[in-house]
């Protein structure tokens, strides 16, 4: 028993079943059956498509490698369109076409493509309408990719960012367990001292206008002055004390005669081991501090660059913050090329209307080219008016983008960087993201390096209640 006849395949068809019987006919006779096996390549990256290609069987796909692995980003099966259809503007694939399983396929020469639009008039709109559904999955797929792609950038880089302070918090918090363990001591061989309030209340002020004063020494005056404080100690007898916390005090020679006048020589030693414990506790819970900070503001900027705790509406947006906010979250792979970045905003640089996350992510998108573009090198950022327009240039001092592909440089999956380095996509996106603000980004290339502009208008939106 003979299988089902092409006719009765195309009228069983998921996306062609119910186009009049009379086009589907023309669609069989015009057309001819191609079998692929598992490997086998429908089309060739780079190369025209053929034709048109309406999937009886099986399984196609494409597959991408856009720095996660190689992985599935189109794929059609049985019952499914797929090739050049009816006023697409899809001249060659991303990469290769290739059969995952036995597939069989009726195919339409594109050269034929001409006749079907004039002579089948419901294929046509219903091939249309396949196009318009491969688009949008395409679009949704590759946006979803590249943010999947910029998230792990963006976690990697803050790590790399995180890790320097909180190991300072955790080295740190440390040596202050084992510091108050060391100064609990020296507090009980200072109250043994039976000091006089008198005393006490001298020996703090002494410290305090010390600290108060905030002298910095340089390295040199820091150890001269430790030896000078060593040599006071060993010509008194006085043992037991660490001498660099006291450097840090701005404590001198002459403060030491001071305590010796108020206290008695005898007891300076347990005066000065309190006060040069109590110097480390301090240092130590700055540092802390500091390191808490550091991480607090990446916390912020990060917060800042994807817009978290707000609403994705259109709304004001500065942006100055968005550029300051992205360079803090790429600090990490700057810093790993050894690339200074520059920025220069205006304080008084107007808001423009957006989404802020997606212009952030357009920022982060042309930093991460132009960091990637002049390793040991610089990227200047700088934002300014130009009539009623923002304007914002991202420009390295790299090499510059060849020639010959200057003009492919915003194609999707088009990349100058090595496999696995970049998924193709970022400029593509970021072109979108503006065009959808109503700007225009462009660049400027040259043997000194690139230069990318993108233009966005001023701010037209009212508040509320203006």
């Amino acid at each position: 028993m003979s299988g089902p006849t092409i006719i009765e395949r195309l009228l069983a068809h998921r996306a062609l079943g119910e186009v009049p019987r009379d086009q589907l006919e023309w669609l069989a006779a015009e057309s001819h059956l191609r079998v692929l096996e598992p490997g086998d390549v429908l089309t060739v990256s780079g190369t025209p498509v053929a034709g048109t290609y309406v999937v009886f069987e099986g399984h196609l796909s494409i597959r991408v490698d856009r720095g996660m692995g190689s992985r599935i980003v189109m794929e059609w099966k049985g019952g499914d369109v797929t090739g050049l259809l009816p006023y697409s503007r899809l001249k060659t694939p991303p990469a290769n076409v290739v059969a995952e399983q036995h597939t069989e396929i009726l195919m339409l020469d594109r050269e034929k493509l001409p006749r079907l639009i004039r002579e089948c008039y419901d294929l046509t709109a219903r091939m249309v309408h396949v196009m318009i559904d491969r688009t949008r999955v395409f679009k949704s797929s590759e946006l979803l990719d590249e943010k999947m792609a910029s998230l792990g950038r963006l976690a990697a880089g803050l790590a790399h960012e995180l890790n320097n302070p909180a190991s300072a918090v955790a080295r740190s918090a440390k040596a202050l367990v084992q510091e108050l363990e060391r100064l609990d001591e020296a507090t009980r061989r200072y109250f043994q001292l039976n000091l006089a309030d008198t005393q006490v209340y001298s020996i703090d002020a002494l410290r305090d206008e010390r600290s108060a004063a905030g002298v910095t020494l340089s390295p040199i005056e820091a150890a001269d002055n430790e030896d000078a404080l060593a040599d006071w100690l060993d010509a008194h007898g006085v043992e037991g004390v660490d001498v660099e916390p006291l450097v840090a005090t701005s404590l001198g020679p002459q403060d030491l005669d001071a305590i010796g006048g108020t206290v008695g020589v005898e007891k300076v030693g347990p005066v000065l081991a309190h006060m040069a414990s109590g110097q480390v506790v301090r240092r130590l819970a700055t540092e802390i501090s500091t390191a808490a900070s550091r991480i607090h503001a990446l916390v912020a900027a990060v917060k800042g660059f994807t817009y978290m705790d707000q609403q994705a509406a259109l709304q004001p947006i500065p942006i100055g913050r968005g550029l300051a906010d992205t360079i803090t979250v790429m600090g990490g792979k700057a810093r790993s090329k050894s690339v200074q970045v520059v920025l220069e905003v205006p304080p008084d640089l107007p808001d423009v209307d957006g989404y802020g996350g997606e212009l952030n992510q357009v920022w982060a998108n042309l930093l991460d080219n132009a960091i990637d573009a002049t390793p040991n090198g610089h990227v200047k950022v700088t934002a300014s008016v130009e009539r009623d327009n923002v304007v914002v240039r991202v420009i390295d001092d790299g090499p510059g983008v060849p020639a010959d592909v200057v003009g492919r440089i915003f194609d999707p999956f088009f990349t100058t960087k090595r496999v696995g380095e970049g998924t193709g996509l970022g400029l593509d996106i970021s072109r979108r993201v503006v065009h959808r603000h109503n700007g225009e980004i462009d660049l400027t290339t040259g043997s000194t390096g690139t230069e990318f502009r993108v233009i966005l208008p001023i701010r037209t939106m009212q508040p509320d209640g203006a």
